[in-house]
């Protein structure tokens, strides 16, 4: 029999018979067809999807947490997440139990305990991305679903070349697809008497840290890989997206440049196809 009763929050009451675990997976997916990471009513997402095979597994009603929110369509080789549960079912049983109820599109491919307070999007230190581009003139149909086909003419010296642009800490407005993501402030301040008042809120942020940044040619693929703290929503994407204006000569390298530096979306390019995308791995 399995321990069922939840907090508000959805995690299982601890007692002294049913202790509550905190466990970390890691997750590799096909997102071809699936509507993101993120639960959406009425659609088909990989935590949705994930939080059904769970509940199916202990009758817990739990929602995995994430380390980011893949988009529609983008794939994972290590996605993290975590998420509490009073099962007994031993460590060593959740991946081989959870992958016989997941479609063959999503794939456990580790499972252990980690520390109660364990968080895998804020405790995450880097993520590794990886885009992938088909330049030959067919795209074999077993390789479509995984890469942005592209066969057309591109400078691709030039794209390398401009890669280490944004290397360092940067504002990546021009590249973020939404309103920048709110990050806690902590402020401190005093009130009449002197005693120091701390007031916490929350204030927009699209400063982010890239520790590499590169492409390189792979047989027929052309690919990009970026290392950094944190990436806001389509960042990636249309990074990519930019670059390819750079391989059509449509813009510079100083072009790009005045672009990161302008904090404006409309200066950047178009978002690249979501296939090509991978998140490839999460560090703590």
């Amino acid at each position: 029999m399995f321990f069922r009763t939840n907090n508000d929050d959805g995690r299982p009451v601890r007692d002294s018979q049913n202790p509550v675990r905190n466990l970390r997976l890691i997750l590799a997916y096909d997102g071809t067809d699936f509507a993101g990471w993120q639960v959406q009513p009425g659609r088909t997402t990989i935590q949705g999807t994930l939080a059904s095979a769970i509940g199916r597994l202990t009758g817990e009603n739990v929602l995995p947490q994430g380390s980011g929110r893949t988009d529609a369509g983008v794939h994972a080789l290590a996605q993290v997440a975590s998420f509490h549960s009073a099962s007994t079912i031993p460590t060593e049983n959740w991946a081989p139990a959870l992958n016989h109820i997941l479609p063959p599109s999503i794939r456990v491919l580790e499972v252990a305990e980690a520390a109660s307070d364990f968080h895998p999007r804020k405790a995450a230190q880097a993520k590794t991305y990886r885009y992938r581009i088909h330049r030959a003139a067919i795209c074999p149909p077993f390789t479509a679903r995984f890469v942005w086909h592209y066969p057309y003419p591109l400078d691709e010296t030039a794209m390398m070349a401009a890669a280490e642009v944004i290397v360092g800490e940067h504002d990546f407005t021009s590249f973020a697809a939404v309103d920048p993501e709110r990050v806690e402030r902590m402020a401190v301040d005093s009130d009449e008497g002197g005693r120091a008042k701390v007031t916490v809120g929350v204030a927009p942020t699209n400063v982010r840290r890239i520790f590499s940044s590169t492409w390189h040619r792979d047989s027929e693929e052309l690919i990009y890989a970026v290392r950094g703290n944190g990436f806001l929503h389509h960042m990636v994407r249309n990074l990519v997206g930019t670059f390819i204006l750079i391989g059509k000569g449509t813009i510079t390298r100083q072009d790009f440049e005045r672009i990161l530096a302008a904090r404006n979306r409309s200066a950047a390019g178009a978002t690249a196809p979501a296939s090509g995308l991978f998140l490839v791995n999460v560090e703590y």
